[in-house]
């Protein structure tokens, strides 16, 4: 049975993915925080990718296979640490791949890389440029991973080397941003604005990652949803209720519920609730022949009241 080392394990993500393929490797995980009443057979270290005891991993477990989940993707961490985990980390894990004789890697990204601007196409192919840090500058740290993972990808073409970059991704286990947001009582929505929004279940977010690992993906990768709708039909799908704010008001409004830990996004990411971010998974779905399992219904109720 070959061996999978996936990193950020302890995540929701990271859970599910390894309960997913526990029959299938050998597991072994690392995380910052620990996995209390991890399943048997799966084995988890704690500790920072940063750190030099990291290449320990590779030494004594030798992974057949790395799925990097280990990201910071909340925007309330310093700056400097968020980028030594995101960019630093990976770094180190693309070195270790190499050194140790890793001979497959996924790397899972996010559709937010390509930015909300009111000039995107309604639905942006992996070749379309990643605008995210020019009016979003707290993603630039995944767009500069996904910059070292490419030239990883050409320079050493024996690894097979995926970035998968999904929409957003709802679920009972994984936490992210615009789950929160939608989980808010009264959603902020600015005034004027309704823009197509796309999302994924976290279990077909799961399934994705096993099925690049499957068919030894190469390259660059969208995976889309069931579908895409506008903003205000998911905050209602999801049993909520939008808040409507001019536009002059909502920087000040979306500053203060970060500023109060009730939004998890800064100012800068105002223009996912303006522009669209709408991507084309079709080249995923070609090389996989992926098929979301769950609906839109499926995917909202798993985080509806």
């Amino acid at each position: 049975m070959k061996k999978l080392l996936i990193t950020g394990i302890s995540g929701g993500q990271g859970r599910l993915l390894a309960k997913r393929l526990g029959e299938t490797y050998e597991i072994c995980g690392v995380d910052r925080m620990p996995w209390e009443g991890a399943p048997a057979g799966i084995s988890v270290t704690t500790m920072d990718l940063r750190t030099k005891r990291f290449e320990n991993v590779f030494r004594v477990e030798k992974p057949d296979a790395v799925v990097h989940l280990a990201f910071v993707r909340h925007f309330r961490s310093d700056p400097k640490v968020r980028h030594e985990v995101n960019v630093e980390g990976t770094r180190r894990l693309l070195h270790h791949c190499a050194e140790y004789g890793v001979k497959q890697l996924v790397v899972l990204s996010s559709s937010y890389v390509y930015g909300a601007l009111a000039e995107n196409p309604m639905y942006m192919n992996e070749d379309d440029p990643l605008n995210s840090s020019r009016t979003f500058p707290d993603m630039r740290d995944l767009v500069e991973v996904e910059g070292l993972v490419n030239t990883f990808l050409w320079r050493y073409p024996d690894i097979a080397t995926s970035v998968l970059r999904p929409v957003n991704t709802l679920g009972y286990y994984v936490h992210s941003a615009i789950g929160t947001y939608l989980k808010l009582d009264w959603i902020p929505v600015v005034s004027g604005f309704n823009p197509m929004m796309q999302f994924i279940h976290e279990e077909d977010t799961t399934e994705a990652i096993v099925l690049a690992l499957k068919h030894r993906l190469r390259g660059v990768f969208n995976v889309d949803g069931p579908g895409a709708v506008p903003l205000r039909t998911a905050i209602s799908a999801i049993g909520r209720r939008g808040i409507t704010i001019p536009e002059p008001l909502v920087h000040m409004v979306i500053s203060q519920l970060f500023r109060f830990k009730i939004y998890q996004f800064p100012p800068a990411a105002i223009d996912f609730i303006k522009y669209p971010c709408t991507i084309s998974g079709d080249r995923f779905r070609e090389a996989t022949e992926f098929k979301p399992l769950f609906s839109l219904e499926d995917t909202f109720a798993s985080v509806s009241r």
